[in-house]
């Protein structure tokens, strides 16, 4: 499980389901959206940022400055990666790192959502 904060729950929730992510119903909230993200279900909880700084007893990470965590999504293809790549450009993600080859076969891309938190997408050719 993965606790993150956000300045915009409403705006973090209309993401996530746009990019597909599955919610997680029982954790909804005005404070709080929650989404299972790959085959194994990892839950991410985004908290109303005075919510999580309540109950991590310290300030939240200021995204613009420096990095929290950066989740990994694997794909099946290249062109799952350019369709993530997509979707998160329409969903009003950024994109930091444009779909490319990297080393040893893998192709990806790295984005962020509206609130900062970032994601890369892998592909490994092999």
């Amino acid at each position: 499980m993965a606790n993150l904060p956000v300045k915009d729950v409403e705006q973090t929730r209309q993401f996530y389901t746009d990019m597909g992510f599955r919610p997680n119903e029982g954790h909804k909230s005005e404070q709080l959206t929650s989404f299972f993200a790959g085959d194994n279900n990892l839950v991410v909880h985004f908290f109303q940022e005075d919510i999580f700084k309540k109950h991590s007893a310290g300030a939240a990470a200021n995204l613009n400055k420096g990095n929290e965590v950066m989740f990994t999504i694997a794909a099946n293809s290249r062109e799952e990666v350019n369709t993530w790549a997509e979707q998160v450009k329409k969903a009003g993600g950024s994109i930091f790192a444009e779909p490319a080859e990297l080393q040893n076969n893998w192709y990806g891309c790295g984005f962020a959502d509206p609130e900062g938190h970032k994601w890369n997408v892998f592909y490994n050719g092999k």
